[in-house]
Formats: structure tokens, sequence, C-alpha cells
């Protein structure tokens, strides 16, 4: 059948799936998947190996920051960017160039010689991400067009943004021991090696934005401003909250993304049309990707601390902590999306997600020096797992089902940037937060002494895990105040049909 006379027989706007790429659908969430993982590990994966690097390179305490900042900086304001370029260009090149690109500046990251190489490396991995990353979700969005199907594709493509943070403290430290730092860049030549041969002979090319262009003026302000904000709450880290660098650049940011809201009103051809940000269900589950994306880092980033500082864990028996972690939010996944949010819809399957992972944060606080894994780390672990694989993968469902297909690329790539800015507000406010506790502990005591030391970490991390459990709070109430009662249509409706 000609591609003119499928699409005079599918409602406008969509395209039915021809019989060969649906007999591939599967072979094809696998080449995703692995294309995901990679971008996601990036986000952890070098954070183990930052100290042997460091010790390598020679760069200071001050200069280590930007090793995880600059990818986020360029990861996060080009996001948009990346999600219209697929769409305008076609889902299979946006996909297979973001690969190749990132293969390529991983290669060099893990050939550096010098400070500046390095974080020069990690800023196009960023934006090579921000290429690949809506390009692989808007393809997954396209290519399953049975509700039951999309929905399992989901569950696996939501564990892996959920879990991908954890497998990258894991994959970090083992690396790290067994090889060498350098290792931590190097393992994603691997990887996009065979993500680039599954999408080159498994994935079909389609421009569903092919007759519009792009939004100059739009890109160069959402990317500005998403840079501002994203800089501004990284600052926060090193700089005092009262500093012009900080507030200066937040308010910047606001602004910007302000100025490009309005903007997207007046645009011939917006680059992020509003009505995707209209519908209550999808505003419900971007914030509740945001809200995930931040508090996790509680649990990423201060428990790695703990269990090596406190509990004289290794890099890789750390990773190999967080496996429970994994291991129920991928079984809560598939239980969140193909069963329970069908049934009963987002309205009570989310802010139960949320509340599960406040329960499991708050219990997390009951940590001290004289702690077991076992006891004190170990179940509530599984339950945070649990309550975000109700949680992340639903949401990401929600907030790019039903879209037109020519927005499907951008409506992704929104879906990415609120769980990277979310991830990175979660940084500036649990770190500003941690040292501020740990600082007011140390207040009128021996600081020179490790047992006071020792505790003040703890105080630290424990103010991050209340603060991550008032996030999902939060979550909780927002979301179940905005999702409409009932089952989505999209998954209702037992065959939609969607671009392919």
């Amino acid at each position: 059948m000609s591609q003119k006379t499928l699409t005079e027989s599918a409602p406008t706007g969509a395209v039915e799936a021809s019989p060969e790429a649906s007999s591939k659908r599967w072979w094809i969430l696998a080449v995703i998947a692995l294309a995901q993982l990679m971008v996601v590990l990036d986000a952890t994966i070098v954070n183990i190996a930052l100290p042997s690097a460091q010790a390598d390179l020679g760069f200071s305490d001050g200069n280590r920051q930007w090793i995880v900042t600059a990818y986020a900086l360029a990861f996060a304001s080009l996001l948009l960017l990346g999600g219209r370029i697929a769409d305008l260009f076609g889902r299979k090149p946006a996909f297979l160039i973001g690969v190749v690109g990132f293969a390529a500046v991983s290669a060099l990251g893990g050939a550096a010689t010098n400070f500046e190489m390095l974080v020069t490396a990690r800023a196009l991995q960023g934006a090579f991400g921000a290429l690949l990353a809506p390009a692989a979700l808007s393809l997954l969005n396209t290519t399953f067009t049975d509700a039951k199907e999309r929905a399992k594709a989901f569950s696996v493509y939501g564990a892996i943004a959920g879990a991908g943070g954890a497998v990258g403290l894991l994959l970090g430290g083992i690396l790290t021991d067994a090889l060498d730092w350098r290792w931590t860049l190097y393992v994603n030549v691997v990887i996009a090696v065979i993500a680039f041969v599954g999408g080159w002979f498994l994935l079909n090319n389609h421009r569903d934005a092919a007759g519009s262009k792009l939004d100059v003026p739009g890109t160069i302000l959402v990317a500005a401003g998403l840079f501002a904000v994203v800089y501004g709450f990284s600052n926060a880290e090193t700089h005092d909250w009262s500093s012009p660098e900080t507030w200066g650049f937040l308010i910047a940011g606001g602004v910007l993304l302000a100025s490009f809201t309005w903007w997207q009103t007046k645009a011939a051809h917006p680059l992020l049309p509003l009505r995707i940000l209209l519908d209550r269900n999808r505003a419900a589950s971007l914030i509740a990707v945001l809200i995930s994306g931040a508090g996790m880092f509680g649990v990423f980033l201060f428990l790695t601390y703990y269990l090596q500082l406190n509990l004289g864990f290794s890099p890789t028996r750390t990773g190999v902590a967080f496996l429970p972690m994994v291991a129920a939010l991928m079984v809560m996944a598939q239980l969140g999306t193909t069963t329970l949010v069908p049934r009963i819809g987002p309205k009570a399957v989310i802010p139960l997600g949320f509340a599960i992972s406040v329960a499991g944060m708050a219990w997390l606080t009951g940590i001290g020096n004289d702690s077991h894994y076992l006891t004190a780390v170990l179940p509530q672990l599984i339950i945070i797992g649990a309550g975000l694989g109700l949680v992340m993968p639903a949401a990401m469902q929600l907030a790019t089902g039903g879209v037109a297909a020519e927005d499907a690329g951008v409506a992704s790539a929104t879906v990415n940037a609120m769980q990277q800015v979310g991830g990175s507000i979660g940084t500036a406010l649990l770190n500003t937060l941690a040292a501020s506790a740990a600082t007011d502990y140390l207040a009128g005591k021996d600081a020179t002494n490790k047992l006071v030391q020792a505790q003040a970490t703890i105080e630290s991390y424990t103010t991050a895990f209340w603060w991550s459990a008032g996030f999902f709070a939060a979550g909780a109430l927002i979301v179940f105040l905005l999702y409409r009662r009932g089952v989505p249509e999209q998954d209702a409706d037992a065959a939609p049909v969607v671009h392919m």
C-alpha cells in the first residue's frame, strides 16, 4: 500500500503501521531501549569515576562539578531543538546521527589529556544526547499501535529511564575498579555500534512535520532560557543563593522562558505548540516527571556517599546495592502501565506511586553510622523503587500519548527536558540544604573529631532524604488534583492509529 493510500485511509494526523514495520516492533524496542540506556547512563556513570579522573588529569575540586554540569547544560537547553529536528527532517536520521555523534565524543572524552578536553566532550555528549533522546522516545511512541503492547513498551522504556541512573552507578563502579575511569566513556562506543546497526536495518523514516519550518526565535529563547535555569541552579552549589550568578541567571531564565511561551502563541510554526501543554493529563504527567527527577537525586547521590564513605562500600559494591531498587522499579513499571492505569486511570495510580516513594524516603532517614545495609537501606530502596515504578513509566506514556504525529518529537523532547531540569533543580536544592544541615550540626562542636564529622554527614544525608520525601508528597497532591478521572482515551482505545 502506498504512503498516500495509508494517509487517506487513516484519521487526520495518523497513519497505520505497515505489517513489515509491525513485525519488527519488538526489535525496534530493543534498539530504542539500548540507545536510551546509553543516554541515561551518562547522567551518573561518570560520577563514580570522577575521583579517578581528577587524580589523573589534575583538575581542582571547584572544577569537578563541571564534568557533570556541562552534560546537563547542553542536554537540557537543546532538547526541544533536537525534538523538532526529528519531526522536521526524520526520526531515523536524527536517531542515527545522535548515536554516532554520542559515540564519537564519548571516545574523545575517554582519550582526554586535560580538563578542558574532558569538559568539551561532556558538553558535546549532551548536545548529541539532546538529538538522540527525543528521537528515540518519539520512535517508540509511533511504533506501537496496539494499546496493550504500547503500554508494555513504555513500561520497559520508563523502567530504563528510572533505573538507568542506578545502572550507571553500578557500571561506573565496575569499569573504574576493573579497568580505568576512561572506560566509563569508552563503553558508549560499544553500545552505540549495536544501536546504530539495529537502527540502520530496522527503523523506517518518516517526516511528520516536513511541511513546517524551524522556529528560530523560539529555539533561541527556549535554549537560552533552559541554559540559564540549569546554570543558575548549578551555581547554587558553588555560590550562595544570594549570589548574582545564582539568582541573576534564574531570573533571566524565567524571563526568557516566559518570552518563549508568549512567542509560541504568535509564531506561524511554533517550536512547542501550546496545545501539547494545555491537556490536563499531559500537564500532570510532565509535572510528575519533573518532580520524580528532582526527588530521585536524593536517592542516588546521597545514598552513594553514605554507602561509600560511611559504610565503606567499594564503587562496584555500591552499584550492586542499588540493583534491588532497579528490580522493584521494573516490576512495578510493568504492573502500572499494562494493568493499573488502563483499568483505573492515572488519578489513583500515579499519586499512589508518589505516596509509596514518600514512605520509603521517610524510612530511609533512619540511617546511622552503625546501620546495616540489609535493615536500614535495602527495604527502603525496594519501596522507593516500587513507588517510582508506578510513577515514571506511566507518566512518560501519558505525556507523549495522544499528540498529533507532527508533534511527537517535540512532545518527547519536553518529557526529557522535564526530567533533566528536575534533576538539575534537585541537585542544587538538595546539595545546598544538605551542606547547610552539616554546617548547622557542627556549630559549637569539635569539628576535628571524626565521630562528629561522620554524624554531620549523616545529618546532611537525612536532610536530603526528608526534602526528597517532601518533593514526592507535593507531587502526589499536585497530580491528584490535575489528573482527570477515569481511563485516558489512548489506553481505552483497543487499536489507536499512529504514524510509522
